[in-house]
């Protein structure tokens, strides 16, 4: 569903992307981690056409997002770290922005549900300009579902949202999953990648240092005693000869 081949970004002379690549299948979720400044925004930017890059392939549903955008965006959703909504628009009028910009046909039941699933019902008529960060987050994650997509790109989705906000957002990207939707989802909190993804793409510096499943990663950094948390994995592949360094 998403692949991804020999990506690069540079902004100047500086590299943030070097030679990236990945495939997401249908039911996966990729767990994207990495330092700060590792280049997780960046790929996630190229990936959804808003920002420019090269590579060999770039492909979403087997539409190249450069030269064939329109049928590639149709299967894809984003949702960037700062939601991007319009303040002077409200709560329900997003929806039907949403549903006219991908000729979503009957998108008020679905719109409803969404609404009830993420607490945000009773503000439906309130402008997002009035909305706390939370909320925004979690109304963003409710416009990105309106369409079914079939690839879903998430750049640090939970910042903001409450512990009951959080477990909604884990069980809908399990169910759209379980639906066949390919996941990409980038984030600092671990453990929230531990129990909702499959994969794991640990990058340092713009390159992969690791790109599996989550048990290939556990197998491959285990410590002494055999065991390896998603923790020990991520210190070992970002740290010198994958050995954790203190402070860093």
């Amino acid at each position: 569903m998403i692949c991804v081949r020999e990506l690069y970004k540079s902004y100047g002379k500086k590299v943030a992307v070097s030679g990236l690549s990945f495939a997401v299948e249908p039911g996966q979720v990729l767990g994207l981690v990495g330092p700060n400044g590792a280049g997780k925004t960046t790929t996630l930017q190229v990936l959804s056409g808003i920002l420019p890059g090269t590579h060999e392939e770039m492909t979403i549903g087997g539409f190249d997002v450069i030269r064939q955008p329109i049928q590639a965006k149709k299967l894809l959703a984003f949702v960037p770290d700062e939601p991007m909504l319009f303040d002077l628009l409200t709560v329900w009028e997003h929806f039907r922005y949403i549903a006219a910009a991908y000729d979503v046909k009957d998108y008020k039941p679905k719109a409803e549900a969404l609404l009830e699933q993420f607490e945000l019902a009773d503000l439906r008529n309130t402008l997002t300009s009035e909305l706390s960060r939370g909320m925004k987050q979690r109304l963003s994650l409710c416009l990105a579902y309106l369409h079914d997509p079939k690839a879903i790109l998430l750049d640090e989705p939970l910042t903001g949202i409450d512990p009951r906000g959080i477990r909604t957002a884990k069980d809908t990207l399990k169910q759209h999953a379980a639906n066949g939707a390919a996941i990409i989802l980038s984030s600092h909190l671990l453990d929230i990648v531990e129990d909702v993804c499959t994969h794991l793409l640990i990058l340092q510096e713009g390159q992969s240092v690791f790109f599996g499943s989550l048990d290939e990663a556990r197998e491959k950094y285990k410590t002494f005693d055999g065991e390896a948390s998603l923790e020990d994995a991520f210190l070992r592949a970002t740290s010198e000869n994958g050995i954790p360094q203190q402070g860093k």
